[in-house]
């Protein structure tokens, strides 16, 4: 069976993403082979039947969120401008990153500025931002005085202080009245997110266009938009324990027995997890055991699962086959203490 190579290591994910994204022999609709090198050279021992390929859709994504090609707020993010990225045709590779990942069970940006989201997917005509949400302070700043001027006088003072800048987006107008000022920067404000962008805004699109996304996103934006917009982390203890099913032993053997105690341990691990954390996150049980940090817009397979060890000092994962592997430990502040090591020292942990 055909597939996608790439060789990612996860000190600079975006590097071999780009690399394997570019090659011509790259086919969105093959199955993603993904290899992590180390920082050494040494390859990873792993064949990629799904977890590897989950881990680095989940890393690239972030890498994509504090990439140059957005701008904002973490939870409001827009399409920036980079003459450079642009001359490169990488926003057309960003998008198709984003339609690749989501549509192969991988995560989706999740910053996206819900005004940004509602214009790219064509529900709006023009993105309706706020001052607060512009990055460049100078810029911000000049659109507040403006706002905040409370006569005619001082709104053709400040117009003309700044007019190179309110010239570039072509919203410098003659102004009559007070109201004039809500024109001036308005207009400022749909040239700074839309016109001035409109190749990259439009290349993305393109990239989006992969496997049929955009299509997808333009029919039903609603059951999209929790992937490509931020919202507020609601994965609690009772999903994760939902999520994963423990394969136990035979009723009433003594295995069973040892299986059911770790089991309580387990559950109770997930909500001192959530309550306290001590530097760890559920997140990060997710990713530990499947490459995911977050449940995927497409349905998570193979099913997760629990398993048990009776010899092991710490949890494993198998995140091909989505499992951790519990260690029967004979109290619950011994396992907890493995828990957290087990996970902390894993591949990547620390960098998504």
């Amino acid at each position: 069976m055909s597939c996608s190579r790439f060789n990612i290591n996860r000190a600079n994910v975006w590097d071999g993403a780009l690399r394997g994204f570019k090659r011509s022999s790259f086919d969105p609709t093959c199955s993603l082979l993904v290899k992590f090198t180390d920082d050494i050279g040494q390859t990873e021992e792993a064949v990629d039947t799904g977890g590897p390929t989950r881990e680095f859709l989940t890393l690239l994504m972030d890498a994509i969120k504090t990439s140059r090609f957005f701008e904002g707020k973490d939870d409001g993010k827009y399409l920036s401008f980079d003459s450079k990225a642009a001359e490169g045709d990488e926003y057309f590779q960003v998008g198709r990153m984003v339609a690749v990942s989501i549509v192969h069970g991988g995560p989706g940006p999740r910053c996206f500025s819900p005004s940004f989201y509602h214009y790219l997917v064509g529900k709006v005509k023009t993105i309706e931002a706020p001052i607060e949400d512009i990055p460049d302070t100078e810029v911000r700043n000049v659109l507040l005085e403006i706002t905040n001027a409370r006569t005619l006088e001082e709104l053709v003072e400040l117009a003309d202080k700044h007019s190179s800048m309110v010239q570039t987006a072509g919203s410098y107008r003659c102004l009559r009245t007070l109201g004039d000022k809500e024109k001036v920067v308005d207009g400022y404000i749909q040239w700074y997110f839309t016109y001035r962008n409109h190749v990259s805004f439009q290349r993305f699109k393109d990239g989006l266009a992969t496997l049929n996304f955009f299509n997808a996103l333009e029919q039903h934006p609603s059951i999209f938009l929790p992937y490509m917009c931020y919202r507020a982390e609601d994965l609690t203890a009772e999903i994760v324990e939902s999520l994963f099913r423990p394969q136990l032993s035979p009723t009433g053997s003594s295995n069973r027995h040892e299986e059911e105690r770790v089991l309580g341990y387990w559950l109770d691990y997930l909500i001192a997890v959530k309550e306290d954390g001590s530097g760890m996150s559920l997140q990060d049980i997710l990713m530990f055991a499947t490459g995911l940090k977050e449940i995927p817009a497409a349905k998570l397979i193979p099913q997760p699962q629990l398993t048990f060890q009776k010899h092991a000092r710490f949890p494993e994962a198998n995140v091909c086959a989505n499992t951790i592997k519990l260690p029967i430990l004979p109290s619950y502040e011994i396992f907890e203490e493995a828990m957290n090591y087990g996970i902390k020292n894993a591949p990547g942990f620390g960098l998504h």
